[in-house]
């Protein structure tokens, strides 16, 4: 067990230039003073600890603006944002919806037309021209981004109409060349929907129930994930998608996920919306796909927002048993157009809950408003070297109460881990911890607070964080 001894704490006064030397007593009650080093410690250059991990970007908002625009935008940003540290950039739902130019692509229509056909109203989509988006898809991998393809298998909307045996009234499942399905791939009718001749209902729960397409009939399935022209290989063979974020996993078995990965390969996520770990549990070993972390998010919202209590982040979440599986977010297009204060964050919250996900396991993924608000976009960037490089090792809860949380990543091969200290009451706190490093100068890497450390020869020091908000320690350059 490492128990207290002398520790060193120094703090840089800016503007007045005065250095303030804190004494201290060690374990026999003698006092000494530490002399100031010649040159303030600096912070190390973080490239020198890649560690290989990386984030995703969410590329998009709810109702994006401008119109028609949104690919060429994106393609503006991906220079930047591959120098910061981001892999991949999930695009939302790229081909045309029963809206048109106003749709966000979740009410699919045509899973071919990537803005060139004119139906909807529109031959663009609400993000622009198929050669728009075959520019940015282009643009991203030049710069080493992977993209992934928001994928929506539940449901269809906008065809035409038709009569519905199965109802017995008309129902609107008619998609060919004149209802909906311009690209005249994938044609569809009301056998393909639910119920049919085969089944009710799938075997999950029902959403837009009478456009809700039944997975167990062999010609979807051709069409969406078996066969050399299906959705799924297009997208990747043709369109270059390299992966995937399918969307209401909740409506169909996962075993379609499962399947359309084995036929395609590439990373995914689902979008199985539950905040309770077994749960997600489940359904990532029977998917074989990693899950956005609900579970995550619900505990940061829980622990920041509602109770105000960071002991529940003590609590169970899918990166804690599946760290491979757990894709972790703190906002989404969801969650930010979302009233109810209990399905987001509180932009006051906001980057303490990125400062935690960025330090633990997981894949994290920023969302592109918070990104490119400059309120938080310096602090993201600083975050997201942290995370890419010495966010590494075992994780250790040191001190955990209602205000406060210290969390320490010991590192591993030569990196040096960090430190983690959250603070959300109203004061700035210090607080004596054990580390691993003996004998170190310690610096904030977050930049949140000025002030540098010493530890001493058993490792032991006290750090510190701002009131309602946080630092990262980890030693400074040589």
């Amino acid at each position: 067990m490492r128990t207290p001894h002398q520790f060193f704490r120094i703090r840089i006064i800016p503007f007045l230039f005065i250095t303030i030397l804190t004494a201290c007593t060690d374990d026999n009650g003698s006092n000494y003073t530490v002399e100031p080093p010649e040159s303030l410690p600096e912070k190390a250059d973080l490239s020198e600890y890649d560690n290989g991990k990386r984030v995703m970007m969410q590329a998009f908002y709810w109702d994006v603006e401008p119109r028609f625009e949104w690919w060429n935008t994106l393609s503006g940003k991906i220079e930047d944002w591959a120098a910061s540290g981001i892999d991949r950039i999930w695009l939302p739902v790229a081909t045309k919806g029963q809206s048109g130019g106003f749709s966000m692509g979740y009410d699919p229509s045509d899973y071919f037309d990537f803005g060139e056909f004119d139906q909807h109203g529109t031959v663009p989509t609400r993000f622009g021209t198929r050669k728009q988006l075959e520019t940015l898809i282009g643009k991203a991998h030049d710069n080493g981004l992977e993209v992934i393809a928001d994928i929506v298998l539940n449901h269809n909307s906008g065809g035409g109409e038709e009569f519905n045996p199965h109802r017995n009234k008309n129902t609107h499942t008619l998609f060919d060349e004149e209802h909906g399905n311009a690209s005249g791939k994938f044609n569809r009718n009301y056998e393909d929907f639910h119920p049919n001749s085969i089944h009710e209902h799938d075997e999950e729960a029902l959403f837009f129930e009478e456009q809700d397409l039944c997975h167990h009939q062999v010609r979807v399935q051709e069409w969406l994930w078996k066969g050399e022209n299906s959705v799924a290989k297009y997208y990747k063979n043709v369109m270059k998608f390299d992966g995937w974020r399918f969307d209401y996993v909740k409506g169909y078995g996962p075993w379609v996920v499962k399947a359309w990965n084995d036929e395609t390969g590439g990373f995914s996520v689902g979008e199985y919306w539950d905040g309770h770990v077994p749960n997600l549990v489940e359904w990532t070993e029977a998917s074989g796909s990693a899950a956005f972390d609900f579970a995550c998010f619900y505990k940061l919202d829980e622990a920041l927002d509602r109770n105000s209590d960071l002991t529940i982040l003590e609590e169970d979440m899918l990166w804690k048993t599946h760290p491979d599986k757990a894709v972790t977010f703190v906002a989404n297009h969801d969650t930010e157009k979302d009233e109810n204060p209990e399905n987001n964050i509180s932009t006051a919250r906001k980057m303490l809950a990125y400062a935690y996900i960025l330090t633990h396991n997981g894949y994290p993924t920023i969302f592109y408003s918070d990104y490119e608000n400059n309120s938080y976009k310096t602090r993201l960037k600083a975050l997201i070297r942290i995370h890419n490089s010495i966010a590494t090792g075992a994780i250790e809860v040191l001190y955990s109460s209602a205000e406060e949380y210290i969390m320490l990543r010991n590192g591993d091969d030569g990196n040096p881990g960090l430190i983690l200290y959250m603070n959300i009451s109203s004061s700035n706190r210090q607080r004596t911890v054990p580390s691993d490093w003996k004998n170190k100068t310690l610096v904030d890497y977050s930049g949140n607070t000025n002030a540098w450390l010493l530890t001493d020869n058993e490792g032991q020091v006290t750090v510190e964080a701002p009131a309602k908000s946080f630092a990262i320690w980890s030693i400074a350059a040589d």
